[in-house]
């Protein structure tokens, strides 16, 4: 499955999902986060449009300028919808980027493949964030888990589910062995050492 079909498919899961969390109350905290279910929904919105943004400007030094944000007074299902839209928008770019194209990230100047990953870990892991305040048992899907962990994380342990190792990766649970991580980051370079 390619990158654009992989990002669509997790944002489809992911919406379908908190979705059926949509009337009950988004003003907790999102699993271990210091934001709430709603604001969390605001960090998508800004990741994925922030993601297709450098892959359009492709800045070599800096973040893009360009934030987007859902209406703070949109109810849930509208605002699931912006997301959707976000995903859209980054899945399109990274299908019409150039494969040699790269582009500028705090971890990592990257690739349209890369900038694909990186919206799937965002949609990804704060949806498993939020359903666990929601009360909903949803984990990462297991196939677009694997291909992020082979493209943004080159210390992924190996041997356990590639769902609990994505979530391992960026602190959010402990694995056979390996206590939870305090702190994390990816590996967004298109080739390791450059």
């Amino acid at each position: 499955m390619s990158w654009p079909d992989l990002l669509s498919a997790v944002a489809d899961e992911c919406l379908a999902v908190l979705l059926k969390g949509a009337d009950q109350d988004w003003s907790r905290p999102a699993g271990g986060l210091d934001w709430t279910c709603r604001q969390t929904l605001d960090h998508l919105a800004l990741g994925l449009v922030g993601y297709a943004g450098p892959l359009i400007a492709r800045p070599r030094d800096r973040y893009i300028t360009l934030f987007a944000s859902l209406d703070a007074h949109a109810p849930v299902p509208a605002c699931l919808e912006g997301i959707g839209i976000a995903a859209s928008l980054l899945g399109a770019t990274v299908r019409d980027t150039a494969a040699d194209v790269r582009a500028w990230h705090p971890w990592g100047h990257s690739d349209a493949a890369g900038f694909a990953a990186m919206g799937i870990t965002e949609l990804a892991v704060p949806t498993y964030d939020m359903t666990r305040t929601l009360g909903l048992s949803w984990t990462p899907p297991g196939d677009p888990s694997a291909a992020v962990l082979d493209r943004l994380f080159p210390d992924a342990p190996s041997g356990h589910d590639p769902s609990a190792t994505l979530l391992w990766c960026t602190g959010r649970i402990p694995l056979p062995g390996l206590p939870r991580r305090t702190e994390w980051q990816w590996d967004g370079r298109t080739q390791r050492g450059v």
